[in-house]
């Protein structure tokens, strides 16, 4: 455990660093598990990249009778050939999680077992085609990652690196909204919309904000920088940044608490009397 702590604290986003991490967490893997052998090899030890490993996961995952796996893998393998952004949003989304969440103690458990990180990639991809105008092909991923993974984020949405989605499910992020770097958010999380309005109608989350668990955040607002939103919150107006607000509709009831909410993750609020 020291070794992974401190690892943590060296290993950066160094591409080489990353990958040959995870290779040797998977070596240990299949010599601790060795029925897991097929899966390990398969999903990590088989490729030559990080890349090749996610156009891998994400074209097994997603496969379905309307789409093959070869189909969404040459997809997915253009997509890292084309935009070398997408390999470094994951590894800085991977770091996310490794970092923050202290149920993470190798890389390889996001890559292979965490359907918040998987999804998110899996957006990436989706956002990626929707950007090169292939929307259809878009929306069937979106349409695969709600399926598979129970997280449903729109192709259109804006959503920067370094993010962590822990446990993950029921995530509903909307078509206009955008999230920042460095953010954090936990379960039941919806970025939506207040009603049938076209246009801009989705929030806008600054960065490194951490959204606690089953927090709804409704409507073209923005949520400043290093805020907190409580677990439970309905959010309904501008929230300023370094802020923590909580309640149902919520409000502000301090500050942040620290500099970086979504890499703390406390999600314990000292509330004043005049707010109990």
């Amino acid at each position: 455990m020291n070794m992974q702590s401190s690892t943590k604290k060296n290993l950066g986003l160094d591409r080489d660093a990353i990958w040959a991490q995870l290779r040797d967490e998977a070596r240990a893997a299949v010599r601790d598990e060795p029925l897991l052998g097929s899966l390990i090899h398969a999903g990590l030890l088989h490729h030559d990249s990080l890349e090749a490993a996610l156009a891998y996961r994400f074209s097994l995952k997603l496969a379905s009778g309307e789409m093959s796996e070869q189909i969404l893998r040459e997809i997915a393998d253009q997509a890292y050939r084309m935009s070398p952004a997408l390999g470094d949003a994951a590894r800085a989304d991977l770091m996310a999680v490794y970092d923050r969440d202290p149920a993470t103690h190798r890389l390889l458990q996001p890559v292979l077992f965490f359907k918040g990180f998987q999804a998110l990639q899996a957006y990436r991809m989706a956002h990626w085609l929707w950007q090169e105008g292939r929307c259809d092909m878009a929306y069937f991923v979106q349409m695969r990652c709600s399926e598979c993974f129970g997280v449903d984020i729109h192709p259109a949405a804006v959503i920067g690196t370094g993010v962590m989605i822990d446990h993950a499910h029921s995530i509903v992020i909307g078509e206009t909204a955008t999230v920042g770097n460095d953010v954090s958010m936990l379960h039941s999380v919806t970025l939506g919309g207040t009603g049938k309005e076209d246009g801009d109608r989705h929030p806008k989350i600054g960065d490194g904000v951490m959204i606690g668990a089953g927090a709804k955040v409704l409507g073209n607002i923005h949520v400043g920088h290093h805020s907190r939103i409580a677990a439970g919150s309905v959010v309904l107006h501008e929230v300023p940044s370094c802020k923590t607000v909580a309640g149902v509709p919520a409000r502000v009831i301090g500050d942040a608490g620290c500099p970086e909410p979504s890499q703390s993750m406390n999600q314990l609020l000292g509330l004043g009397e005049d707010y109990l």
